[in-house]
């Protein structure tokens, strides 16, 4: 144990960094491939296209309402077990894992009967209607996908369980081995046995399905605790903890399905009143455009959001071991890095949108497609390099221990800028102002940010100042 502290306090920053973030990185891009690759393979189909595409983004924000939830609760009881496995309070830990168990069980059946149920309602809130096509390309991907949410929303769920553990690596092969399925099923049922949207969302419920599998087999062999019938008995204080341990966590996802939902609803209204877009065959065009143009900035933020991640352990560690000096150094050499991995992600979409269309199955597509995504990506994304500093602050912030500043920082760029902007915008500028309120929000984060940032080094500065007089 003395040894890893003093390496977490010692070793050099950069290393640390890279040891402790790719694995999170990782992580995060094999849990975004599930999305990215049945969209992939839906847009190269020609039977499917464009519409399949936009019917894969209208059921995408449903799919991260389930994880919201599942993120609450596993990142909940991570933080629980591990303050009591430090604590030196294994049967507590024990009923602790036991309770997250059994709220994931209860919480997704509850979430899979309201989709079956609503269903009809649900994709028509987030955009269905553009068309005939994509409501009915919506309705079935929407229903096999909701048959899967139990499996999504344990596999899910008991990931940052299993880190909590002490087995992070076990946690990531759960997740890519579910991953990998899909991507192997996925161009059978679209491309040889031609089940369309169905095709699409079995490979994925079977890949998670995987995933939770081995989630059930590594609960039963647990390294630090060993589950009983007791652990499963309902306790209202312990769901309560994991609950608002677990809140932060559930607001960064729930945020962005408040945005989806209004982006959504925009391009599908002014969509309707463009002279290209407003023709039935060219309406579902803007919603898979833009869901496509996510999706690559999905793939950004699961690097962003896991090398800030990975820093967690150690600017808990330096902050509470009072060691600003390293806290500062690593917030620094944070930021760089972030801007960097923004800067390159502006430099492709801004120079190469022809090649990453192309991926999503353009060829097949008529010239509006073509032009409108290209306009997408150059304009939606230009202010990426904002995003991945901003995405970063959040999340260090966090870290310090500073939630709340974190959490409301969150909130006001995904719910007032990013909702707000997404409505207010399409009134002035049509349909290119839903494009314009993601550069427009990131802007003014930005500013926030900087804000806070200045702040933020001021007060370590203060900090190494009475570290150095005390000496």
């Amino acid at each position: 144990m003395n040894q890893s502290q003093n390496y977490l306090a010692e070793e050099k920053l950069g290393k640390l960094m890279s040891k402790y973030s790719i694995p999170c990185i990782i992580s995060l891009l094999v849990g975004a491939l599930y999305n990215i690759v049945d969209q992939i393979f839906i847009a190269n189909a020609d039977y499917l296209g464009s519409y399949g595409n936009a019917a894969n983004t209208v059921v995408f924000p449903l799919t991260v309402i389930a994880l919201a939830i599942a993120v609450c609760i596993g990142d909940g009881c991570c933080a629980m077990v591990s303050g009591l496995l430090g604590e030196g309070k294994p049967d507590k830990a024990r009923r602790s894992f036991g309770n997250a168990i059994l709220m994931t069980i209860i919480s997704s059946l509850i979430v899979t009967a309201v989709y079956l149920i609503f269903a009809d309602s649900l994709v028509t809130l987030f955009g269905a209607r553009v068309n005939r096509e994509t409501y009915d390309l919506s309705r079935e991907y929407f229903f096999w996908i909701s048959l899967g949410i139990p499996f999504y929303m344990f596999g899910q769920s008991m990931n940052p369980v299993i880190r909590a553990d002490g087995s992070p690596k076990f946690a990531m092969v759960s997740t890519l081995a579910g991953a990998i399925l899909n991507m192997i099923l996925d161009p059978i049922f679209i491309f040889v046995f031609k089940w369309g949207m169905m095709g699409a969302a079995v490979a994925t419920v079977l890949g998670q399905i995987v995933t939770a599998i081995l989630a059930v087999w590594y609960l039963l062999h647990l390294k630090s605790v060993k589950l009983d019938t007791g652990s499963f008995v309902g306790k209202r204080k312990i769901a309560g903890r994991i609950v608002s341990l677990g809140l932060c966590s559930f607001l960064s996802q729930i945020s962005l399905v408040a945005a989806m939902a209004a982006i959504n609803n925009m391009i599908r209204e002014y969509g309707a009143l463009d002279p290209v877009f407003g023709i039935e065959e060219y309406a579902q065009i803007p919603m898979a455009v833009v869901g496509i143009v996510m999706k690559f900035f999905q793939i950004v933020i699961s690097i962003v959001v896991g090398m800030a991640a990975g820093c967690i352990p150690i600017v808990g560690y330096n902050t509470g071991g009072k060691r600003p000096e390293r806290v500062k150094k690593l917030f620094t050499l944070l930021l760089i890095c972030e801007a960097i991995v923004g800067l390159i992600s502006l430099i492709i979409v801004e120079v190469f949108p022809n090649v990453i269309i192309g991926v999503f199955g353009a060829s097949n597509e008529s010239v509006y497609y073509t032009e409108f995504a290209i306009k997408a990506f150059r304009v939606y994304l230009c202010m990426m390099v904002l995003a991945c500093v901003n995405k970063a602050t959040f999340i260090f912030l966090q870290a310090m221990g500073k939630a709340l500043s974190s959490t409301l920082l969150s909130m006001i760029r995904e719910v007032v800028f990013g909702v707000g902007f997404a409505l207010l915008l399409p009134i002035i500028f049509g349909l290119d102002g839903v494009l314009y309120s993601m550069p427009v929000s990131d802007f003014l984060t930005a500013i926030i940010s900087a804000i806070i940032i200045i702040s933020t080094y001021r007060q370590i500065n203060h900090s190494i100042q009475d570290d150095a007089r005390s000496v």
